[in-house]
């Protein structure tokens, strides 16, 4: 069967593979600690799953608006004016069946005829692949561990050309777990004024932070900026709704109208009953996000103490998200070779940095138990010791 070109361009999710093998040695009865997954180990808020019975019970089963329920919406766009500094109304929101598909549908929408699109690495596996698959073209552009892999105004300048549309800025990070401080947010956001491009900015993990750092969104700095931004979020981080799949979109209302004609020939509208789920997930305290937060924090201080112990491994604290970005090098092993072996002699599952655009570190999650965190770093500093 001949297959269109673009399939051939796109690379298989290397995050979504490992974490499935890992899942089915765990069957067969193998004690693997897994810290591959993006994917917050606790259960949804129950307010949040009692909201969505109640939807089911009260007949919300039936099609909605392609651009979401009305009221999920408005409470978007509330939350995004509240707490970002963002003056969105319901119209500038659109809801999508998870971040990810937010962001498909945008590049799907902006980019053509080989736009390029500006993607700081180490980056989201998922955003090249997106815009290779709108016709577009990444530009990657590396940073580096001594600036916590963020990437500085004037590298983003110097990657501009007359054909860059978009820069896709995403903090906090996955996979570093870097956050741009608001003055780094400034810098950047004269940048994207002063060369007039668009910006996206990915802000799925914003609610995990930690040691009082601030989150300020790019948008908020300017009016200037604000009109050459857009959002990407979502609920599946900071509520445990991975499962859920409800993200939204928002920006100026040309480009949500345009999204929504995407959507509506593709996936419709998002579940219905879900998004009662997630306009309780806003409208409620928000004490279960706090109680997340705190043990992600210590599950992150334990994590980077014993991986900073193990001779040959370096790592950045991380003020964001829970993943830790480990730099391998002195092992003399590629991130593949690495994970594989780690994977096969040890049981310890982590994704190779090179599906990240850094094939000379790993992705350790630690959005899991402590007893698993625990065990796997004993079994880490095992497997590095032996092989230096």
């Amino acid at each position: 069967m001949k297959l269109a070109a673009r399939v051939s361009q796109v690379a298989p999710s290397l995050t979504l593979a490992i974490a499935a093998k890992a899942k089915a040695m765990k069957v067969v009865g193998i004690d693997v600690c897994s810290f591959s997954a993006g994917e917050p180990d606790f259960d949804t808020p129950e307010h949040i799953k009692t909201a969505a019975k109640q939807a089911l019970d009260e007949g919300k089963t039936k099609y909605g608006p392609s651009a979401g329920e009305p009221k999920l919406r408005e409470a978007i766009a509330h939350k995004l004016k509240t707490q970002n500094g963002l003056g969105y109304t319901a119209d500038n929101v659109i809801v999508t069946n998870g971040g990810k598909h937010s962001l498909f549908n945008l590049m799907l929408a902006l980019i053509e005829d080989r736009a390029e699109v500006i993607i700081p690495a180490p980056y989201w596996l998922s955003y090249p692949e997106m815009v290779k698959l709108a016709s577009g073209v990444p530009v990657i552009v590396p940073t580096d561990e001594k600036n916590n892999y963020k990437i500085t105004p004037e590298q983003l300048r110097q990657a501009i050309t007359p054909k860059t549309r978009l820069f896709i800025l995403n903090s906090p990070s996955n996979p570093t777990g870097a956050v741009y401080t608001p003055d780094e947010i400034k810098a950047l956001a004269e940048v994207v004024v002063e060369k007039d491009i668009l910006v996206v900015s990915d802000e799925i993990y914003e609610k995990i932070i930690y040691d009082g750092v601030k989150h300020l969104s790019i948008g908020a700095v300017s009016p200037a900026v604000f009109d050459r931004t857009i959002i990407s979020s979502g609920f599946a981080k900071a509520y445990s709704m991975t499962g859920w799949r409800i993200g939204y979109l928002a920006g100026p209302v040309e480009l949500i109208k345009a999204v929504s004609t995407i959507q509506g020939h593709s996936t419709s509208n998002v579940c219905t009953f879900a998004q009662y789920g997630a306009i309780a997930a806003l409208s409620s305290p928000q004490d279960c996000v706090e109680e997340m937060r705190q043990a992600f924090a210590l599950r992150r201080q334990v994590m980077f103490e014993r991986l900073n112990a193990i001779p040959g491994l370096t790592c950045p604290k991380p003020d964001g998200a829970f993943y830790l970005f480990v730099n391998i090098t002195q092992t003399g092993m590629t991130s593949l070779e690495f994970c594989d072996a780690l994977l096969e002699s040890e049981q310890v599952a982590a994704i190779p940095g090179i599906a990240f655009g850094a094939d000379d570190c790993i992705r350790l999650s630690y959005a899991t138990d402590m007893t698993s965190i625990e065990k796997g770093m004993e079994r880490m500093d095992r497997f590095v010791r032996s092989r230096t």
